[in-house]
Formats: C-alpha cells, structure tokens, sequence
C-alpha cells in the first residue's frame, strides 16, 4: 500500500473509532498496522518484520553493564516504523535492570560513594549505594550505549525524544528473599529512572505482575517509580495481549499503556491506548 493511502486508510479508522468509541489503536489494528515488536540482541544478524506501527529496542546486551552489538541497525529499524498508532511513538527503548548488591565483592560497578535522596553511599550494600548503582548503570547506557549508536543509525540521541522502558525480569541478578531486598531493588529503579527523568526522558516500567512483586513488591505513592505507566509482558496471544490491558499496574499511580505477546518467535507488542 502507498504512503499517501495508507495514510488516508489509518485517518479513515481513527475517525470511524472516534464514532464508534474503539480505542484509535484498535482501529489502527484493524489494517494490520497497529502492532509493534521489541528486539535486542537475540536478533541480532536476524531479519526483522516490515510494516512495524512501532518498534521498541534493547539497548543492552542481555544484561545492564553490556551494550546491544547491534543496536545502531536495530535503530534503524525502528525508526523506519510506520507510526500508525497514535500515541505510541516509532522508535522507543528498554534498558536491562538489575542490582547485584548482595555479591559486591564480585561485582567491579558496584559504587563505592555518591549522595542520594537514601543518605551518602558508602560502598555497602545499602539504600543509598542501590540508588547510585542504578543512576550510574542508566548513565553509562545513555552515554556510553545509546548515545554512540544513535549517532551512527541517523537517530536524535538526546534521551528526551525518546520513551525508555525499565525492563524488570527474574533472568537478572537481583536482592531476594526479603522485603529489605526489595526495597533495594526499589531504589536501583528509582536511580535509573531519576538519571533519565533528569535528562528530560518519559520513563515506564516493563514486567509481570509476578516477577514485579518478587523483585519490587509494593510502591509506596512517594517513590518516583510510583505514577509511571506499564508495560506487561506474559501473554501467548494477540487476544490475550488485548485482555491483559484490563490487568492492574506495575504501580498504582499509573497504567497500562503496551502489553506484549509472542508469535513466531518474535515479541509483538499492542497499545493499550
């Protein structure tokens, strides 16, 4: 289909979703151009679907303190996205999470001083240390990452055009078995999310509502994290990802904006709004 027509078609099913009272993005799905995908470097040297609404990009490499080795491409990609739903920018990113503070002996990135809103860190496995950890892992992401690879894929490398997703998952290495462990885990998102609202990004949050709860648990309504909207992950359909906007929130104060579902290998993803 050519531009200007497909152009006309999406308009055409906004206005009809507007008369109907559908969502614009389900009107948009209706032409098969409502879904997006998110990759990183499993696909990597892969070919990746055309006609993408939107796409959503790893910037690491399976783990917080790695780089994606084929994020400039993978940029590319994304910003090629058609745009079709509204509300869901073309080109958006997730960042690997993790705190490693109970193995610090092992862990070189561990910080060792810095102040936060938790006290002064000391270089123990403490409030304020998980905070730096995590604002000193999303700065290196930016800088030393995204930043280099967006100026090799032709894209604005300034963290403020862009939407970056906090992908929270079991796979990584983090505090458990305690709500001390949580809380720190807590504070390590709260640090990532304070470097990338300070330079002047929109933040959300991506996981299960399980694996959250192992990880992060409940979000007192005075964190940072606690207004910030979801994306959720776990489902095995298109229809099940439709369901799953009616689930609760990572956090209380936002919502759910993007679930996601697999299909042929490949995460597809699906706008809540």
């Amino acid at each position: 289909m050519s531009s200007p027509l497909r152009t006309l078609v999406v308009a055409a099913l906004a206005c009809a979703a507007l008369v109907l009272g559908l969502p614009a993005a389900a009107a948009a799905e209706e032409d098969g151009d409502g879904i997006g995908y998110d990759v990183s470097h499993p696909q990597c040297d892969t070919d990746l679907p055309e006609g993408h609404a939107f796409g959503i990009v790893g910037v690491n490499g399976g783990l917080a303190t790695r780089p994606n080795p084929c994020l400039a491409e993978q940029l590319v990609w994304a910003a090629g996205a058609t745009g079709a739903v509204p509300g869901q920018p073309r080109l958006q990113l997730y960042v690997n999470t993790a705190n490693p503070g109970e193995l610090i002996e092992l862990v070189r990135t561990w910080p060792l001083s810095g102040d936060t809103p938790y006290g002064a860190c000391e270089g123990d496995n403490s409030l304020a240390c998980s905070w730096q950890y995590g604002r000193l892992r999303a700065y290196v992401t930016v800088e030393a990452f995204f930043a280099l690879a967006a100026e090799d894929a032709d894209v604005d490398p300034d963290p403020a055009a862009h939407v970056w997703w906090l992908d929270v998952e079991t796979m990584n290495t983090w505090q458990t078995g305690s709500d001390a462990g949580r809380a720190r885990n807590r504070a390590t998102l709260e640090g990532m999310a304070d470097y990338l609202t300070d330079r002047g990004a929109v933040v959300g949050l991506y996981s299960t509502g399980y694996q959250w709860g192992r990880i992060v648990g409940d979000v007192p309504a005075g964190s940072p994290l606690y207004d910030l909207d979801s994306w959720l992950a776990g489902s095995l359909t298109r229809s099940g990802a439709e369901a799953a906007c009616d689930r609760p929130p990572l956090v209380e104060g936002g919502e759910v904006v993007l679930t996601q579902y697999v299909e042929d290998g490949l995460d597809h993803d699906h706008a809540c709004r």
